[in-house]
């Protein structure tokens, strides 16, 4: 069935009718569509464009769609050229020619607006509670093992942290994400439905009775735009980019802390793989994919730009290809979120080998350097004090804490016993605003 074709004296082409249909792509929103559908009949009703009879009877045959898919009865196949043909293909074959009235007042522009926006509402929330589930696996994880370990800058051990407060990084990054596609959700939430084509209707529709009925909390204020809006999905995929780039970050360093050189943490065996070659392996797999995976969205985010960036209001059938990148993105993140609450939930981590690990750095190179200003030295001598000591650290192959206090105060004669409390590892976490590494802020 086509919704359109009066004008046209020659059927379309197969290749064209091939290259046209969207079908098997949007077929996802088969929920969305049908309940778009009853909401505008029920204000066709409601405004008397359609009998209380009619109404019924359309409302009926859709909400008898509706349960024959869910039931796996009524197939999502065959030869349509989108969801909405199909839909309304079904509903003729059942209701006959009363189902030809649904049509009434709405066009497939703000007909697959309004479909569109249903979708991402209702998927968005469910990643939301998925980066909500991630952050309290993340907070659980840390509040677990709240170790003493190196925190790094340019991959190489710069000063002491505890495992905890590395992951806690990660929970306010992933807030911020969370965060960002709330409010993406709050823009979008506006109903187009009534848009029509692009500029409304002569009949006295209810557009306000329909977003409520669909749960918008508003309607779109100009019909042009609300038809050619997709600002939102270009949001959404940017907030999708940025999370997907937060979870390849915490894969790469859950990849490094599990090598043999780091031995921080050891991978579950559920989340893991092996060599088809080498009998020994077990292969960080499931992180290295999310690191790869986050191309794939950050791929459907240019996608969507490339379409729109050149686009004349309002509808073009370039905005058509909007479903295919934003579907892709959206399975991506969704699995990739479970599998990483999966890594981190399964992994264990290694105390003895982080506190080994301590000691491989000077890691408290820089607390010397405060400890000789608090004996009034300037900063920048002490900092050339501290740099000769290292230096001497890595002849004789020892840590700062073991040298004695002679061979300290061969450095500086304002080095005294103290300095050994003074860059214990633990304590030095108790000083000034490094305590609030050791302070439960979630």
């Amino acid at each position: 069935m086509k919704l359109w074709g009066g004008r046209f004296n020659k059927d379309t082409n197969e290749l064209m009718k091939k290259f046209n249909n969207s079908f098997n792509i949007d077929k996802r929103l088969y929920r969305q569509d049908i309940k778009g559908s009853i909401a505008h009949v029920k204000m066709l009703g409601k405004v008397n464009i359609l009998s209380r009879e009619e109404v019924d009877k359309i409302v009926g045959g859709l909400e008898g769609i509706l349960k024959d898919i869910e039931d796996g009865i009524l197939k999502l196949e065959g030869d349509y050229e989108d969801i909405h043909s199909f839909v309304e293909a079904k509903l003729l074959e059942r209701i006959g020619d009363v189902a030809k009235k649904l049509h009434t007042s709405r066009s497939r522009n703000d007909q697959v607006a309004v479909d569109m926006k249903m979708f991402v509402k209702d998927e968005v929330l469910n990643i939301v509670l998925k980066i909500a589930k991630l952050i309290d696996c993340l907070i659980k994880k840390g509040k677990e093992n709240e170790y003493l370990m190196p925190g790094f800058t340019h991959l190489q051990p710069a000063q002491v942290i505890t495992f905890r407060y590395h992951l806690m990084a990660y929970v306010e990054m992933i807030k911020r994400d969370k965060k960002r596609l709330l409010n993406a959700l709050y823009l979008l939430d506006e109903s187009p439905l009534g848009s029509c084509a692009l500029a409304g209707t002569t009949n006295e529709i209810d557009r306000e009775f329909t977003a409520g009925e669909l749960g918008f909390r508003c309607i779109t204020q100009n019909y042009l735009d609300s038809v050619s809006d997709r600002d939102y999905i270009i949001e959404i995929l940017s907030a999708f980019s940025i999370l997907m780039m937060h979870l390849s970050r915490l894969s790469e360093e859950i990849i490094i802390w599990s090598t043999p050189q780091f031995r921080f943490i050891t991978l579950s065996d559920e989340y893991s793989t092996g060599s088809s070659l080498m009998p020994q392996k077990k292969n960080p797999d499931s992180l290295e994919l999310i690191r790869g995976k986050t191309g794939r969205v950050y791929g459907g985010l240019i996608n969507i730009l490339t379409v729109l960036k050149a686009l004349p209001l309002a509808y073009n059938k370039d905005m058509q290809e909007d479903k295919e990148c934003f579907f892709d993105a959206l399975d991506t993140v969704n699995i990739c979120i479970d599998v990483i609450t999966g890594v981190i939930d399964t992994m264990k981590v290694n105390k003895e080998e982080m506190l080994k690990s301590l000691k491989k750095g000077y890691i408290n190179a820089t607390e010397v350097a405060d400890y000789l200003v608090k004996k009034g030295v300037p900063f920048r001598d002490a900092h050339e004090i501290v740099g000769r000591i290292v230096l001497y650290c890595e002849e004789k192959n020892r840590s700062i804490e073991d040298l004695n206090l002679v061979e300290l105060k061969s450095f500086s004669k304002d080095i005294y016993e103290d300095i050994y409390e003074y860059i214990d590892y633990l304590n030095i976490l108790k000083k000034g605003n490094k305590k609030y590494i050791l302070m439960e802020v979630e």
